[in-house]
């Protein structure tokens, strides 16, 4: 049986999913999430106002790639977790030249219309 599929809780329409409910559908007790928590800076689940771990779509999905890199792939904890660091600083680096490409290109777009609008107006000041 695939993992992914089990570990997918996104059909139940709920935006929330409790320590209890998440350990059932990975398999694991609670503690071992809470140990994961402490191993994986990026996996933060948000408190309730009583003090209970809430557990998004966003911490199942994590949560899913560090149970996969563990036990299907074989990493260590720590290979794990600079795994999952480095394709994170590479996500924010690619965000980063994107964001710089696409001002880039707005800013030739512009400088593109401003060439081809004198160009416009001589042709139909011949024209006439």
């Amino acid at each position: 049986m695939e993992h992914q599929q089990v570990c997918r809780m996104e059909d139940s329409g709920k935006l929330y999913y409790g320590i209890k409910e998440v350990a059932d559908r990975f398999q694991i007790n609670a503690s071992k999430l809470r140990f994961y928590e402490k191993e994986f800076p990026m996996l933060q689940p948000k408190k309730n106002r009583s003090g209970d771990r809430v557990y998004t779509q966003a911490d199942i999905d994590l949560l899913t790639e560090i149970m996969d890199l563990i036990n299907q792939k074989k990493y260590t904890i720590p290979g794990a977790r600079e795994f999952l660091t480095n394709r994170d600083n590479r996500q924010r680096e690619n965000a980063k030249y994107i964001a710089k490409l696409t001002k880039l290109k707005k800013f030739l777009e512009k400088m593109r219309a401003d060439l081809d609008k004198p160009q416009e107006e001589i042709s139909q000041e011949n024209e006439a």
